[in-house]
């Protein structure tokens, strides 16, 4: 994946998919980003897995309801801004 392609997880549109991008920096920050990092890897935001985003809360978007594989996830702003995804083309119902 063009590394100019990536965007957050927060940034895609509702109702779009795509694909989980590994972020190398993830394991290089302070003990809570590593501790996150660890957690959303745990939870299925792996490398290559499909995720599209589903719902948003008001005002502002956060949390977001996201799928991944069969299980939906809510997750914080800061949480979906951890997750760099490659967007795939137009949206799924």
């Amino acid at each position: 994946m063009n590394p100019q392609e990536l965007i957050t997880l927060f940034d895609l549109p509702l109702g779009q998919e795509g694909l989980v991008s590994s972020r190398p920096d993830a394991i290089s920050g302070d003990a809570a980003d590593r501790a996150l990092a660890l957690r959303l890897f745990e939870i299925g935001f792996l490398d290559g897995e499909r995720v599209r985003v589903v719902a948003r809360g008001h005002p502002g978007g956060d949390p977001v309801a996201v799928r991944v594989g069969n299980t939906m996830f809510a997750l914080r702003k800061f949480e979906a801004e951890h997750v760099l995804v490659a967007p795939l083309g137009g949206k799924n119902p």
